[in-house]
């Protein structure tokens, strides 16, 4: 018990020969004097406790840096799209200039000519013989009347009875196809032209020796009321129209402009010089 005791005195001893050795040389002196101690204390004294983290000198820790961010690249710009380039016009093809006629030899020429020579000696020689046609006034009667029709086929004749007519017929048909010019058979006023009933389209002309002619089923009107007409003029053209059975022209002489006053018409024609 003694010696501890004395132990325990000799440890505190130390340690006020620690603390002043603390306050005079520093951490370095008790890192030498600890040892020292430890040495002259005897095995079982009780081992000094290292300076708490208060007695140390306290390093101050450098706070770590964040990492530098890497700056970002900016992004690639686009490559610029390259220019269309204006397509250049095909070039026109150059005009082939046209091929030069082959000129006749001059003995081809020659008889190229006697040949038209002869050709137009035949034909005139042709015209000669043949007969001129006559036109259609050379064909008028010199009293001054004419045909209605140039060509024609005589069908129902004047007075004629029969189922066709209520009464017995009253003039004389001309069958032409339809379409067919009519004439005037003598200069003379109109004093009819228009829809005349049973006659269909229907034309009625007054001649100066106070006879009528008329005109009946025709296709078209070609003068009007109160127009002068002359010897030989179309008036209109054949047709179908009103009471008919079938395409023809309906030729009269009358004494008046109305139905009923009717004479024989081929032999009134045939009198004044008119070949039908």
């Amino acid at each position: 018990m003694r010696k501890t005791i004395d132990t325990a005195r000799t440890a505190l001893a130390s340690s006020k020969r620690l603390r002043i050795a603390l306050a005079t040389t520093g951490a370095a002196a008790v890192l030498t004097a600890v040892p020292f101690a430890a040495a002259a204390t005897e095995g079982d004294a009780p081992q000094h406790k290292a300076p708490t983290a208060a007695a140390q000198p306290q390093v101050k820790k450098e706070a770590a840096k964040p990492a530098a961010k890497p700056k970002a690249k900016p992004a690639a710009k686009p490559a610029a799209k390259p220019k269309a380039k204006p397509a250049k016009p095909a070039a026109k093809p150059k005009a082939k200039p046209a091929a030069k006629p082959v000129q006749p030899k001059k003995k081809d020429a020659v008889k190229d000519r006697a040949v038209q020579a002869s050709v137009q000696k035949r034909a005139e020689v042709v015209n000669k013989a043949a007969p001129k046609k006559a036109s259609r006034a050379e064909h008028r009667a010199p009293m001054g009347w004419d045909k209605p029709v140039d060509r024609f086929t005589l069908s129902a004749g004047f007075n004629q009875g029969g189922a066709h007519w209520a009464h017995k017929h009253s003039g004389q048909d001309f069958a032409v196809p339809i379409g067919t010019p009519v004439h005037s058979v003598h200069e003379g006023t109109v004093v009819q032209a228009g829809w005349g009933g049973a006659y269909g389209n229907n034309i009625v002309i007054k001649h100066a020796d106070g006879r009528y002619s008329q005109y009946g089923h025709l296709s078209k009107l070609q003068v009007h009321a109160g127009q002068h007409v002359s010897l030989g003029q179309q008036i209109g053209l054949s047709g179908n129209t009103g009471n008919s059975t079938g395409p023809h022209l309906h030729f009269e002489i009358r004494n008046t402009p109305v139905y009923g006053s009717a004479i024989e018409p081929l032999s009134f024609l045939r009198d004044h010089g008119v070949n039908v």
